[in-house]
């Protein structure tokens, strides 16, 4: 079963806590990404913001987000998988904590994310389905 190194995006850029959402924003827009990780001046991840975030946390409370930083919007520890992590681990990690994308972490250091997408092009159908199914549940 392949590792989350072998299937991971491996060019991963981070927002700092400290950038504004705006800032935020056009760094997704320029990747053609739908999430970034939040770092810290420590390098270390601090959490992970999506573009739904800022939209319902943000612009949907008629905040400004160039007033608002990444850092205010991570919640607690964000979950991870380890770079030497097998799919089945990936599959429970994303099932049971209903997310899509989980950055891959090799000691504390960010080295990749792994999608969904990711999963599904390394694994037979079935436990991908599965995954689907998992994390679309509502709670």
């Amino acid at each position: 079963m392949p590792t989350a190194r072998e299937i991971m995006t491996n060019d991963v850029t981070c927002i700092h806590e400290q950038d504004d959402l705006r800032t935020a924003a056009k760094q997704m827009a320029q990747l053609g990404v739908g999430s970034l990780p939040i770092c810290g001046d420590d390098n270390r991840l601090k959490g992970m913001l999506t573009d739904r975030d800022i939209v319902v946390k943000v612009l949907a409370e008629g905040r400004d987000p160039a007033n608002v930083t990444a850092g205010e919007l991570a919640q607690g520890e964000a979950v991870t998988i380890g770079a030497d992590d097998d799919a089945a681990e990936i599959l429970r990690t994303m099932g049971q904590h209903k997310v899509r994308r989980l950055p891959v972490i090799d000691g504390h250091q960010l080295v990749g994310i792994v999608a969904v997408a990711d999963v599904a092009r390394s694994l037979p159908e079935r436990p991908v389905g599965d995954l689907i199914e998992a994390i679309s549940e509502r709670a």
